[in-house]
């Protein structure tokens, strides 16, 4: 029999039982030092393969590192047609990785998606943010924000429109947009205009106040601490109060907390009358970003939402 393969995804939950296992039968001190040298492990598998920078396919110019703060990782890639652009819209992604690790040019995070928007005519933005432990979740999403922010004041210089921004973000990357989609006014205050719609590709953690209150990883003591004020302030769920832009919840079927979260926000959404939905996935947490652009039904699906937001979308999704 062919051995099994060993997936991040598979990587990550197998520590997890692992760490449940050893919690039960072990005292402790004993279960949490273990836990914790066996999740470190599974974050270090989770990432292996994911470091390769992307390759940049014919058609498609990129520019390197545009600041948009003064810090080493406030920094953003920025993908472009090479024959120019005119009002092109933006598809703006914030890498994922725990809130702790990635990067904006991780072949996951762009070679895909890069190669089936840009040549269509669309800009992609790949962001950098600081992270922990030096930086914290809120003001991640702030730096996020202020990419946003600075995206937007450039776009004319790329030949896109500042007024067609999708938002798009994984994992982590996905809490992060999915926070200012639910409290705009963290990127409003950062200078960042209106967006058309977020696509939150399996976040985890759009209610992390049931998160802390239950079993959870000892990553998520890492972001969010033991302050209830905090989890409330970080959490999407809970800062959800107005009606704002569409919100696409990708979620993995595979990953117990994923589509439940998702159901969740999205029903408060709706219940402010905000156009919101799931798109449930049999694919796994990694898949979830690194397969979104290749043809099939997933993508055709999130692209079926993109262009629901906006004409222009919907005619550059439509070229072939």
């Amino acid at each position: 029999m062919e051995p099994m393969r060993t997936t991040p995804t598979t990587a990550f939950l197998r520590a997890g039982l692992m760490a449940a296992l050893l919690a039960a039968l072990c005292t402790p001190a004993m279960a949490g030092s273990l836990r914790d040298r066996l999740l470190q492990r599974a974050q270090s598998d989770m990432l292996a393969g994911d470091t390769a920078p992307a390759t940049i396919p014919p058609g498609v110019r990129v520019l390197r590192d545009v600041p948009y703060g003064d810090d080493p990782a406030q920094r953003m890639d920025v993908y472009l047609p090479v024959q120019g652009a005119a009002h092109a819209p933006v598809i703006f992604m914030v890498h994922g990785g725990a809130w702790a690790y990635g990067d904006k040019a991780m072949r996951s995070v762009v070679q895909n998606k890069v190669a089936r928007w840009v040549p269509r005519g669309f800009v992609l933005v790949s962001t950098n943010y600081r992270m922990l432990p030096g930086t914290r979740p809120i003001e991640q999403a702030r730096d996020v924000a202020r990419a946003l922010a600075a995206a937007q004041g450039l776009a004319a210089g790329w030949g896109a429109d500042r007024d067609r921004f999708i938002l798009m973000g994984h994992s982590a990357g996905a809490h992060l947009v999915g926070l200012i989609s639910a409290e705009p006014v963290l990127a409003f205050d950062q200078g960042a205009l209106p967006w058309l719609g977020t696509v939150a590709l399996d976040s985890a953690a759009l209610n992390v106040v049931a998160i802390m209150q239950g079993p959870h990883l000892p990553l998520y003591d890492a972001a969010f601490g033991d302050d209830p004020a905090y989890w409330r302030a970080a959490s999407p769920l809970q800062q959800l109060a107005t009606r704002g832009a569409p919100f696409l919840a990708v979620c993995s079927t595979r990953r117990r907390e994923s589509c439940p979260q998702a159901r969740n926000f999205v029903a408060e959404a709706e219940g402010l009358h905000m156009r919101a939905q799931v798109l449930g996935e049999d694919l796994s947490h990694r898949q979830i970003n690194e397969e979104l652009g290749t043809p099939g039904d997933y993508t055709t699906q999130v692209e079926a939402f993109m262009a629901s937001l906006d004409p222009q979308v919907a005619r550059r999704l439509g070229d072939r």
